[in-house]
């Protein structure tokens, strides 16, 4: 195995199936987050949201091959107990030959795209619970990203706060607002200045937009054919982020507030020097048109605040002499389908090569651990 050390800066949690039935609030469990079985396979069920087949979240080391079948019939006992069980955890995590990961959500994140408000703080708030009583077991190794809902903006910064408090090491918000909420308004800057007062990263992680990005409704051709819904979602998926992204630069965000911490996660890499290439263009176009310009090119705030994370992506680290290696995180994405468990180092091995020791060091743990403050053994 080579020798360099290796943090994954995306990976997931797989939610025990009776954490919110027995977790949440009393008063909402009625409405509790649920895994039903019926006979098409085991759904993850949830107020107003399509069910959704569990094993969508827990496809680990499976071949594009073995997944439509896999999707189909694989129910709770297929996941990796590593998804809910820390002991269990640390062995996948050294099977694959990672030191430590940065956790998300998985089933978390169409409970975004929740109606109630209320249901999804209360929801949010029980898997941060859950979340820092799984880290304390091996706080060396498990590194949380808290859940927090903005539905209401002040609600929102208290459960910010309290992610901090719990040990949490940064917050995942919606990837995209509702339309009629943009991230370029004034309305988030009393969360933006606690999050950078906090030093919380905050992240935006695919399939978690509220605003048009993703396909919900599958409309069928006269033929009665359906489309290819699933691969539309996974190669656009990234276009929901990109716009989040422009609405916050030019809307002065990261100019008010210079030391918040943003994170694209899952949303890959090879896209951003492009995009750094066309923010700066069309500062140097229209900026003077704006009703208040930025002083600086938006690549020179990106560079200084946004970090991005890829899984298997080559086109990001041959583009990081582009964009700059401070920017890159690997990630591994365990256990969901497009992971590169267990095979992670032989991944990086081919993503990185004729790259330099000290472009891969940077990108697979030097960078993330600098992010989140995750202690490295000399």
């Amino acid at each position: 195995m080579s020798n360099y050390t290796v943090i994954s800066a995306d990976s997931h949690f797989i939610e025990p199936p009776t954490l919110w039935t027995e977790r949440l609030d009393k008063k909402y469990r009625d409405q509790a987050p649920h895994v039903e079985e019926n006979e098409k396979g085991s759904f993850f069920v949830a107020p107003g949201l399509k069910p959704s087949r569990v094993s969508l979240g827990f496809a680990a080391g499976r071949s594009g091959k073995e997944l439509g079948e896999y999707f189909k019939n694989a129910g709770y006992a297929a996941a990796p107990p590593g998804g809910w069980d820390p002991v269990e955890r640390v062995k996948d995590q050294d099977v694959d030959g990672v030191v430590a990961e940065v956790l998300y959500t998985t089933f978390g994140m169409p409970l975004f795209r929740l109606q109630d408000a209320d249901l999804q703080r209360a929801c949010f708030k029980a898997y941060n619970d859950w979340v820092a009583e799984f880290c304390s077991h091996n706080r060396k190794r498990f590194h949380a990203v808290g859940l927090v809902s903005l539905e209401d903006l002040n609600a929102g910064i208290k459960e910010l706060e309290r992610c901090a408090k719990l040990g949490l090491k940064g917050a995942q918000i919606w990837g995209a607002p509702p339309p009629d909420r943009p991230f370029w308004t004034e309305e988030y800057d009393p969360l933006w200045k606690v999050a950078e007062e906090l030093r919380m990263p905050v992240s935006l992680h695919l399939a978690t937009g509220k605003g048009s990005g993703r396909d919900e409704q599958v409309k069928v051709s006269p033929s009665g054919k359906r489309p290819p819904f699933m691969t539309r979602n996974y190669v656009n998926h990234f276009q929901e982020i990109q716009r989040s992204f422009t609405d916050i630069i030019f809307g002065g965000v990261l100019e008010r507030f210079p030391k918040l911490l943003l994170v694209s996660a899952e949303n890959d890499s090879g896209w951003f020097p492009h995009y750094l290439y066309r923010i700066d263009h069309a500062y140097e176009k229209f900026n003077t048109m704006s009703d208040d310009p930025l002083p600086m090119k938006p690549s020179v705030y990106v560079r200084r605040q946004v970090m991005v994370t890829f899984q298997d992506d080559p086109i990001g680290p041959m583009t990081s002499q582009f964009f700059g290696e401070d920017n890159y995180m690997w990630a591994s994405d365990f256990p969901h389908s497009d992971c590169t468990w267990p095979n992670s180092r032989t991944v990086i091995d081919g993503q990185f090569a004729g790259l330099s020791e000290q472009t891969r060091d940077k990108i697979v743990c030097q960078n993330v651990a600098k992010l989140y403050r995750i202690t490295l053994d000399s």
